[in-house]
């Protein structure tokens, strides 16, 4: 498996309930000193972001248009189209980036950043 599909993989676990809701491997996947800037205008620590999923609503997530560049050797910039579903709601689309850095022998998210689609 190349770089990208794994980042991919990666990226497609963390819009998963099952990994949102679990604290302890959704923090595995995201360094200290992670930094969001949500889609919402907020922005949000590590610790914020962990608070904040798992008391998420059941929700639906998807992507398309996934795109993975290596920006050095152990950095790696992934951008994507998010489609966000809850219940009989219009779904709601975001464009997404995620900076990951691999880093004691695994790929971890250092930034994220989400910009809705009007």
């Amino acid at each position: 498996m190349d770089i990208a599909e794994h980042l991919k993989d990666l990226e497609e676990l963390l819009l998963t309930d099952a990994v949102r809701k679990d604290r302890e491997f959704a923090s595995s996947l995201l360094v200290e000193e992670f930094r969001e800037f949500g889609s919402s205008g907020r922005s949000y620590t590590r610790t914020e972001i962990l608070d904040f999923l798992e008391t998420e609503p059941p929700v639906q997530l998807s992507l398309e248009d996934f795109d993975a560049s290596l920006l050095s050797e152990n950095v790696a910039l992934v951008t994507y189209r998010s489609i966000r579903e809850m219940g009989e709601a219009t779904p709601s689309k975001a464009l997404r980036s995620s900076i990951w850095v691999f880093r004691d022998g695994r790929w971890q998210v250092v930034f994220h950043q989400g910009t809705r689609i009007p």
